[in-house]
């Protein structure tokens, strides 16, 4: 618990596909793929990672030139990568932005997270590929991030930080058994049919 901490700061698929970061064993096959890959950061990508920014959930119709727009006014850049699909050229919805000064990085992030650009919220954060250790991408089942409908969620990252485990205390087990748990299964009517199997109860049992 002392070493617990919002963000990962070693990339572990399987802490990632918990809310928490506890869990022991893995939801869903993607996390069984990212704990078996073995993956090594692309040695065609040059620049210095410390001062490169991933610039997420852009909007398809989004170009370079919009993005150096937006990103110069937080300082001089580097290299700006729109990450493009090989065949079609298409956006891939994502880019790399290097710049020349560390304070310019910082304040990007700081900033520009969460700034609307052609009616689309991005989501902005320091390139994890080559400075985050154990890093595997999503394609490969990793990554913090993940749809919510598609049930993949990853965590520890800023987008979805780990939440706070519960600090059970010495001398308690916890036991998870069948039941019904959670906000949505308090509420009355047809939802609370629905929710009550995907529900966990957790009962605590004291031990000597």
């Amino acid at each position: 618990m002392v070493d617990w901490s919002p963000i990962a700061k070693v990339y572990d698929p399987l802490k990632a596909g918990s809310i928490d970061g506890t869990d022991v064993e893995p939801h869903d096959r993607a996390v069984w793929r990212a704990m078996g890959a073995r993956y090594k950061p692309n040695k065609g990508v040059v620049g210095d990672p410390l001062l490169t920014l991933f610039v997420a959930r852009l909007n398809p119709q989004t170009t370079e030139d919009k993005l150096y727009q937006v990103f110069s006014k937080y300082g001089d850049i580097q290299r700006l990568r729109l990450t493009r699909d090989i065949v079609t050229g298409f956006s891939k919805r994502y880019a790399f932005i290097e710049y020349k000064e560390e304070r310019a990085v910082v304040r990007a992030r700081r900033d520009a997270n969460k700034l609307v650009v052609d009616q689309h919220e991005l989501l902005v954060d320091f390139e994890q590929e080559r400075t985050l250790k154990g890093w595997v991408p999503r394609r490969l089942g990793g990554g913090l991030g993940g749809k919510k409908e598609s049930g993949q969620l990853r965590f520890g990252g800023r987008d979805r930080p780990f939440r706070k485990p519960i600090n059970l205390g010495v001398g308690l087990v916890q036991d998870r058994g069948g039941g019904g748990c959670g906000r949505e299964w308090d509420r009355p009517g047809p939802r609370e049919r629905e929710d009550r199997s995907r529900c966990y109860t957790y009962k605590y049992t004291y031990t000597e």
